[in-house]
């Protein structure tokens, strides 16, 4: 138990669980073709965040952005910035990324880097939260995807059908079910 009376969060469990999740569906289930290649190269950065507040989290998430910047993409072309302790209400994660977009502007980054979102209640609009296609996007813990828009101009560029990735994903999260996909990312 922490100070505050709540559980201690388990960074090494966090990191292993999101390994499994990329391991298991994100590149498994073939959800994002593109993650593979930069998995095996090790060029994906997980950072488990101990940000408490929304503000150390833009914070770390300002740090993580100029970090990528500055880093050659064959050092690290990806990062996961997972954050356990704060934002687990999905509405308040998901109004956060307007702060997030907004960073990422304000560091003129815009057109270089985006953030994508992932989280384990993850909504898309205009759907019930047990829709399956919700599954595609939902993770074990709150993440924030930091991406280099030139990674994924080039990778969108070298696939054959890129706009029938979203209705595969749909298709193959469906048939597994809420269900599958829980046993999927146990231990």
């Amino acid at each position: 138990m922490s100070d505050t009376g709540t559980p201690a969060i388990d960074d090494a469990a966090v990191e292993a669980d999101i390994r499994r999740w990329i391991e298991r569906a994100v590149i498994g289930l073939n959800l994002c073709p593109f993650a593979k290649a930069v998995w095996v190269k090790q060029q994906v950065r997980i950072v488990v965040s101990d940000a408490s507040t929304e503000a150390a989290l833009l914070e770390q998430l300002g740090e993580e952005l100029l970090l990528l910047r500055d880093t050659p993409a064959e050092t690290i072309d990806t990062t996961l910035l997972v954050h356990p302790q704060v934002l687990e209400d999905f509405l308040d994660y998901n109004d956060f990324l307007e702060s997030a977009d907004a960073l990422v502007e304000s560091l003129e980054l815009d057109g270089e880097l985006q953030v994508a979102s992932f989280h384990p209640h993850y909504q898309f609009a205009g759907t019930a939260p047990e829709d399956p296609e919700n599954l595609t996007n939902r993770a074990p813990w709150p993440t924030l995807h930091l991406l280099r828009e030139a990674s994924i101009d080039r990778a969108v560029a070298a696939y054959p059908d890129p706009d029938a990735i979203i209705e595969r994903n749909i298709a193959t999260v469906t048939a597994l079910g809420a269900e599958g996909y829980r046993k999927l990312l146990a231990e």
